[in-house]
């Protein structure tokens, strides 16, 4: 008897998307599904489409597959100008394609914001095929429930009333959101799906030696020298990273301009892809930085990961315009590092209280350098209550988490 089939479509590798790829891959064929990813031609060079194909071997027994296709042209034409019409159309091709290979029993959709608000006039675009969505930029609810976000009364009524009537729309088994805050706000048990809380993870990986990651990653010890892993995060010799998809939301531009006129600054590690933009203003900044900073601008392994955070004394979440949660925010935690993170979002959400670090009410240059400063003095009190439980969640993101929420929902 032939597995059932899990279909999970993603167009975009970028960022952390391709990681909810892989794990989910990961979840359904533990769970005894065959896997089936349908991504664009243009991620065929990724390393996990390259890994998934090098899978793809008769003999061993094929247990997951990847198809590479593009939405016709008319995807575009009329209400498709409208990105949630156009997605939503994009995504009912892929799984049509699908459904030509395959008898598809499950759709997984790791970025349901791309079609979500046109689920009530659309309807699922997967037929009768039940389907989990994970949502990630659902925040039209956050200034209800203590979460800094843009002021947008009449926007997020309006996402407001097309949510709930997407969650009413039928057909998605179960939506998930990395957001805690969501599931709270949201009343249990109405419309037809149900609505869960996701724990965005991180690589499984433990701390290595501070000293030996640097070595491997080839920062060596720093103007001062060999260093003790509990030397405070400060000046000569200690490093600062930046991680992840490396654009100017990251704030790294403000970041920058703020090092180059501390007098104790650290060394600026930048590991990840960098868009255009940030690559040219990177190559152009560096000469203004002492120490010189550190740039990986490329693709990033989970060995590399995990050396970056054990070799760097503290991380960078001074994001602009993000408000959504973070994976770099949850790897710090796991690694012990503290963070100079913004108030914005729940990236402030979790931060409130500044347990796991300073944390920056704007992006000014005196603002980020008065941070840098705080990083290397003692924690004056310990954080309010609720602030360290909020601090506290980031222990339940993790893979095998992940894992088990996935296979919940499809069940």
């Amino acid at each position: 008897m032939s597995k059932p089939t899990a279909l999970i479509i993603e167009h975009d590798f970028t960022g952390h998307r391709w990681r909810y790829v892989e794990w989910a891959v990961q979840a359904y064929t533990e769970a005894g599904y065959h896997c089936m990813v349908v991504t664009d031609p243009g991620n065929q060079a990724h390393p996990l489409a390259q890994r998934m194909l090098a899978a793809q071997d008769p003999a061993a027994g094929i247990v997951a597959s990847i198809v590479f296709t593009q939405p016709p042209p008319a995807v575009g034409s009329g209400l498709g100008k409208l990105s949630y019409v156009r997605f939503w159309r994009t995504f009912r091709h892929a799984f049509q394609v699908a459904a030509g290979l395959r008898d598809i029993s499950l759709v997984l959709v790791p970025y349901a914001d791309y079609f979500l608000y046109v689920l009530p006039l659309l309807g699922s675009p997967f037929a009768k095929v039940p389907w989990v969505g994970i949502t990630m930029r659902a925040n039209f609810h956050h200034s209800k429930v203590g979460v800094k976000s843009p002021h947008q009364p009449l926007v997020n009524a309006v996402k407001t009333w097309l949510f709930r009537r997407a969650v009413e729309s039928g057909g998605m088994k179960t939506l998930l959101s990395i957001d805690p805050t969501l599931p709270q706000w949201y009343p249990r048990g109405n419309g037809r799906t149900a609505l869960a809380y996701l724990a965005d993870p991180c690589p499984d990986a433990l701390p290595a030696d501070p000293v030996a990651a640097r070595q491997r990653l080839g920062l060596g010890q720093g103007p001062e020298g060999p260093e003790s892993p509990e030397s405070p995060p400060h000046g000569a010799g200690t490093y600062l990273l930046v991680y992840g998809a490396v654009t100017q939301r990251k704030g790294i531009c403000e970041l920058v301009t703020a090092l180059a006129g501390h007098p104790r600054a650290p060394t600026l590690v930048v590991a990840g892809q960098q868009d255009p933009q940030t690559r040219a203003f990177l190559q152009a900044a560096a000469s203004t930085l002492s120490p010189p900073p550190v740039i990986f601008d490329r693709f990033i392994t989970d060995e590399e990961e995990a050396d970056l955070f054990s070799a760097c004394d503290a991380v960078w979440l001074g994001y602009k315009g993000h408000y959504g949660m973070s994976g770099v925010l949850v790897q710090a935690y796991r690694f012990g590092k503290p963070v100079i993170a913004t108030t914005d979002g729940l990236i402030g959400w979790f931060c409130q209280g500044q347990e796991l670090g300073p944390v920056l009410e704007d992006l000014s240059g005196p603002a980020i350098q008065r941070a840098l400063d705080q990083l290397s003095r003692p924690v004056a009190a310990p954080a309010p209550q609720a602030a360290s439980a909020r601090a506290h969640l980031l222990a339940r993101h993790t893979l095998s988490e992940f894992k088990q929420t996935l296979r919940r929902a499809a069940a």
